[in-house]
């Protein structure tokens, strides 16, 4: 390889150097980003969501259900659970109730989820 040295008082500051090796440093230190964040997403503790449950939720349905599905819940699962009545649960679900704080805290802790992720 072929690189040329500029230096300044004695002191190599810049190397010049031919542009097929530029490029192939260019994409190793790409490969190397590439394999740092794929590092760095395996030993991320976040849960990855499927998209058909993203999509679920952007469109509107409701929270608690499409949480509850995913969990592979039955209401009277999630009731049993959260010690909360199952009507109470399909009420919710079916638009025709409003959970309280506490209710739903109880809901998201069954489900695994933040408060916020229901609200």
């Amino acid at each position: 390889m072929s690189v040329q040295f500029i230096e300044n008082n004695g002191c190599k500051e810049y190397a010049i150097l031919p542009i097929d090796v530029y490029n192939q440093l260019l994409e190793k230190a790409e490969l190397l980003e590439d394999v740092a964040a794929y590092e760095k997403a395996k030993q991320d503790d976040d849960e990855l969501i499927p998209s058909d449950i993203v999509n679920r939720l952007l469109r509107g349905e409701n929270k608690i259900k499409v949480w509850r599905e995913y969990r592979q819940l039955t209401q009277a699962a999630l009731a049993d659970k959260s010690d909360i009545a199952q009507a109470t649960i399909a009420q919710m679900e079916g638009g025709k109730r409003i959970g309280s704080v506490t209710v739903l805290k109880k809901i998201a802790v069954v489900l695994q989820l933040d408060l916020d992720d229901l609200v």
